[in-house]
């Protein structure tokens, strides 16, 4: 694997997010920990939205304080995933959607960058004063079940998400 950097979303990186999106979209997949780039065309709303939830002053209503990453590998600047770091939990992060939420663009998968983004943001989780995060991942979803092993993830339980239909497996990582 190259070596990767986590870095804040800004205007530099706007045509990669859009392509990041535009794969993503491409090949059906999920796009876990990109915040709402799903549903957002734009990527300069996109990133205005992103840096809402880094300032308790701006966060939307209904939601919690967050920082998301790019993931760039440094050998050239690519935009390889994202991961979003939640500080806090709301109602429906503590039941379904963890601490931690990331995805990697899908013609990068299968190459260590998962397991690196989320050992990166650990570290960051320990700047933030926690001792411990939640992570969940669709049931039969092998890639991300074995990332979140990678870093020490211990199962605790398997519920359900009524919203999108699917069963979550929940696992806790102690922070480094």
């Amino acid at each position: 694997m190259e070596t990767i950097k986590l870095i804040f979303p800004s205007e530099e990186y706007l045509d990669q997010v859009r392509a990041y999106r535009q794969e993503c979209q491409d090949a059906d997949s999920s796009m876990d920990g990109c915040g709402r780039l799903r549903t957002t065309e734009n990527p300069a709303e996109w990133l205005a939205e992103v840096r809402s939830y880094t300032d308790p002053a701006t966060i939307p209503e209904g939601r919690v304080q967050a920082t998301l990453f790019l993931a760039v590998r440094e050998s050239d600047n690519r935009l390889v995933g994202m991961i979003d770091v939640r500080h806090y939990f709301n109602e429906y992060l503590e039941k379904f959607g963890g601490n931690i939420g990331y995805s990697v663009r899908p013609g990068e998968r299968r190459r260590g960058y998962a397991k690196e983004m989320l050992r990166l943001a650990l570290l960051f989780c320990k700047e933030l004063g926690l001792d411990r995060v939640l992570i969940t991942c669709k049931t039969g979803n092998e890639g991300s079940r074995r990332t979140i092993l990678s870093q020490g993830g211990v199962y605790e339980s398997t519920i359900h998400e009524p919203d999108e239909d699917v069963d979550l497996e929940r696992y806790w990582i102690k922070v480094p």
